[in-house]
């Protein structure tokens, strides 16, 4: 029974098993050693979720429409393995070596819009040329 004089007791931490807390001090880890080419500390997970999605496009997609375009199987997977690493370098560049610093504060709103478009251009040319094969 509880004694309503007493007060309360101060709740428990939530236990976290063994492996989340492993986890935890290795992203930690991480994060504190990715900095940027002037020395700053940046987010790294921008560049993670990036470099997750060209892998899963690129060696997931590529090696189809390799093949639709007439490759061996060979030459597609290589291609897209290529296709990969040049997003990983893009990538690389654009949310680590350049990126600003975690405590820099939001962007202006004029190179965020340049990017966009950039983005958007860059977008409309790939899906151009993954519609090739489905036309011939």
């Amino acid at each position: 029974m509880v004694d309503p004089s007493r007060p309360p007791r101060a709740s428990r931490r939530a236990r976290t098993s063994r492996p989340t807390r492993v986890f935890d001090a290795a992203v930690s880890a991480v994060s504190e050693r990715i900095r940027n080419r002037r020395g700053e500390r940046i987010d790294p997970v921008p560049f993670v979720v990036s470099t997750a999605l060209g892998f899963m496009l690129a060696l997931s997609v590529g090696p189809i429409y390799g093949l639709s375009y007439g490759l061996s199987l060979r030459w597609s997977l290589g291609l897209s393995t290529l296709a990969f690493l040049l997003l990983t370098a893009i990538a690389y560049d654009q949310f680590v070596r350049s990126a600003p610093a975690r405590d820099a504060g939001p962007l202006p709103a004029a190179p965020r819009f340049e990017r966009l478009l950039y983005a958007a251009v860059g977008l409309g040319i790939v899906l151009v040329a993954l519609t090739v094969p489905l036309v011939w």
